[in-house]
């Protein structure tokens, strides 16, 4: 296989199992530490990295040769940019290194913030629909 050619993983248990071994602990300790967070959500391969969807997407995360990378979107960084300035690396990145312990408070916290945004999001659009339907029917009586 050439440098630029891809495997494509169906499965997170096959991504993680498809990296160097050094790496699997710690990556294995990553998607736990979401699952845990967000026991409801769903894992599923986006973007041919692991991610979690609930009501929506939640977060994703892969693997390099010398960090461990999340990506849980531009406006989740910037609510926790104090806490996660060591890590920050773009507008919606989080870095990690491999030899050094995860911040797994950090990652809860911005788990849980991911659930209550998609569902305030959803809870937002579910009420400009009934709002939509009320007018709708108002114009028809």
């Amino acid at each position: 296989m050439t440098s630029k050619q891809r495997i494509k993983y169906s499965t997170v248990t096959e991504y993680i199992a498809g990296q160097p071994d050094a790496i699997r602990p710690k990556l294995q300790q990553l998607r736990e530490t979401i699952r845990k967070a967000a026991p409801d959500a769903e894992e599923l391969i986006s973007y041919q990295i692991p991610a979690f969807k609930y009501h929506g997407m939640l977060i994703w995360y892969a693997a390099f040769t010398k960090h461990l990378g999340i990506y849980p979107t531009k406006g989740t960084v910037l609510k926790f940019k104090e806490k996660a300035k060591p890590y920050v690396s773009g507008m919606a990145t989080l870095r990690f290194d491999v030899d050094k312990p995860l911040p797994l408070k950090l990652i809860t916290e911005i788990v849980k913030y991911r659930i209550e945004a998609n569902l305030a999001k959803e809870e937002l659009k579910a009420s400009k629909n009934n709002s939509k339907t009320v007018i709708a029917k108002n114009k028809s009586s």
